[in-house]
């Protein structure tokens, strides 16, 4: 599988805030990890159902949410990726985001079985 290509739909997707064309690039056994939570690995989602709840809330708390600025490294030996991206957008409390993150993608059979978000926190 081409991950590189795989990680630019995977943003055009987010950047679109198309749903069902972000969870088709998921297995059904995924795992998504949150920068925000109550544990060391933020708020974690298990199962594409799960999944799709969190990331439609993401889309929801930021309607205008936009990745820009996205840079796409591969492991393709160990079936990774790594999306470095500016968020950019508004909170329904009218708060602008404007922050610096990366996903760590893991792929099996070319689905997505882990997505771990990390933002750099601004003070």
């Amino acid at each position: 599988m081409d991950i590189r290509m795989a990680l630019t739909e995977l943003c055009d997707a987010f950047n679109a805030h198309d749903l069902d064309r972000i969870m088709a690039s998921f297995a059904d056994d995924c795992v998504l990890e949150m920068p925000r939570g109550n544990e060391p690995w933020g708020a974690r989602f298990v199962g594409k159902a799960n999944v799709r709840k969190a990331l439609a809330g993401r889309f929801e708390g930021l309607p205008d949410v936009h990745y820009g600025d996205a840079e796409h490294f591969v492991d393709a030996a160990a079936e990774t990726g790594i999306s470095k991206w500016t968020l950019t957008g508004t909170a329904r409390d009218g708060s602008k985001k404007n922050v610096r993150g990366c996903d760590f993608y893991t792929f099996r059979d070319g689905k997505v079985i882990r997505k771990d978000s990390y933002w750099k926190i601004v003070e």
